[in-house]
């Protein structure tokens, strides 16, 4: 990289990413939580893909029962402390509430939820649930991320001996390797891990399937098996340049900063991030959180097409950061080095008008001749989708994929092969942590049906 921006001193590091939403302390808690109405129909529930009881929750804090919240909130999500933290409340639970139509500030769910899970953590966790005996049967998951850690909690609170095999040395998945520090930090998705295991489920990291461990082998050692792989792979530009050091993806470079070592983290002065997602929002925010001195979003489409929430975008032009519409990457400029790839240098772009609606609606970018300019950067981070590895997928004896995910039974989300089952991104193509923890919920009970219903057994 030609030009990387200067380091900052630890304490600033620390400043430009602490927490977006500061915990409550416990009379504000209580405050908040006396102003929730109890709602009959309780929109908030429904509008949460894993259905907590939001009113019931929030009931017991005005009430001091801080482990029956708890306990509340888990029966429905073991990823509670993530989406309190990370999860696009003010489009879900919090976009639901009534105080909305009488134009009031919602109750802050999520701040809520959030209270109430910091301090089952910190009071160790006291066992909330009894789980069922010991049926004598066996699940494999393969991935701790989200669903397959949601997956196993339930599954053993049904009385299955379930073990999760983790290709990582560090569980978590997305949880914590791929969110921004500013909205929670990596010792929360490891908290949630250890709730799950506290329920005797075993992790396994460390062991790819495929390649440790066979996929045979795995389905010898079970009678069901859930899949909970994640996106692993970036896509890929496909320009000239994208080889050059200092391009990377919104992914690895949000993994490094995950670790908080951040002096280990390189950004450029002047960084372009190609796409308008979510994740390629927390890429641009935290290139300019790490001192970047300019820092330009380029997508394809207009703002009103950009696919990041309204608050993710508006935290990052808080930030200072700019962006480049209706404007497409042509090339990646570098100087050359007769050692290997050269460095970045520019990056070439097009301006480009929307065409007319396809069949989805969507207005396809069209070129304007002659609209070529470069713009001088030291990094470009790429950020336009992930991909999951398919090839893996295909070694799977009857398992029918489709636009690259896996095809599922909606309610069961039972597999063609009728002993897999699979959830979160490998069957969405990449939606919000509550849905994967939502998926892992349901694809549990799917296997519960598989193995003891009649003539259905998995052995």
């Amino acid at each position: 990289m030609n030009n990387v921006a200067p380091k900052l001193s630890n304490e600033e590091y620390e400043a430009n990413f602490a927490e977006l939403h500061p915990p409550f302390t416990s009379p504000a808690a209580t405050a908040e939580a006396n102003r929730c109405l109890y709602c009959f129909d309780s929109p908030c529930m429904k509008a949460c893909p894993t259905h907590i009881d939001v009113s019931t929750f929030i009931k017991k804090i005005t009430t001091g029962n801080m482990k029956g919240s708890a306990k509340t909130i888990l029966s429905s999500n073991w990823i509670a402390l993530t989406c309190a933290k990370a999860c696009p409340v003010n489009v879900l639970c919090e976009g639901a509430c009534v105080y909305n139509a009488k134009g009031e500030e919602p109750i802050q769910i999520g701040r809520l939820q959030r209270y109430v899970v910091d301090w089952y953590v910190e009071k160790g966790m006291p066992p909330l649930f009894t789980p069922a005996p010991k049926n004598g049967k066996s699940v494999g998951i393969i991935g701790a991320g989200p669903s397959g850690l949601a997956c196993a909690a339930e599954l053993a609170l049904m009385g299955y001996d379930v073990v999760i095999y983790e290709a990582r040395e560090i569980p978590g998945g997305l949880d914590t390797h791929g969110i921004a520090p500013y909205k929670m930090k990596q010792q929360d998705s490891l908290n949630e891990v250890k709730m799950v295991q506290k329920l005797g489920v075993v992790i396994r990291t460390g062991i790819r399937i495929g390649s440790t461990m066979s996929i045979e082998e795995l389905e010898k050692k079970h009678d069901a098996i859930f899949l909970g792989v994640g996106l692993q792979s970036a896509t890929r530009l496909k320009i000239p340049g994208e080889e050059l050091n200092g391009v990377t993806d919104a992914l690895t470079f949000i993994e490094k900063v995950t670790t908080r070592k951040w002096n280990s983290v390189d950004v450029g002065k002047r960084v372009a991030v190609i796409g308008a997602g979510n994740t390629a929002i927390d890429a641009a925010t935290e290139a300019k959180r790490l001192g970047a001195e300019k820092v330009i979003m380029i997508y394809r489409r207009s703002e009103k097409e950009m696919p990041a929430y309204k608050f993710e975008f508006e935290l990052a032009k808080k930030d200072g950061v700019e962006f480049q519409f209706l404007t497409v990457p042509k090339n990646i400029l570098g100087s050359k080095s007769p050692l290997g790839n050269g460095k970045v240098e520019a990056i070439e772009c097009l301006k480009v008008e929307l065409g007319e609606p396809d069949n989805e609606g969507r207005r396809k970018p069209k070129p304007i001749p002659g609209s070529e300019f470069q713009i001088p950067v030291d990094m470009v981070i790429t950020s336009v989708g992930e991909n999951i590895d398919e090839t893996f997928l295909a070694r799977i004896p009857n398992l029918k994929t489709q636009n690259g995910v896996v095809v599922v039974n909606s309610e069961t989300l039972q597999a063609t092969n009728p002993k897999y089952f699979a959830g979160g991104d490998c069957i969405s193509g990449g939606k919000e942590v509550v849905n994967a923890a939502a998926d892992g919920k349901r694809a549990a009970h799917g296997i519960d049906s598989f193995i003891f219903s009649s003539g259905k057994r998995a052995d």
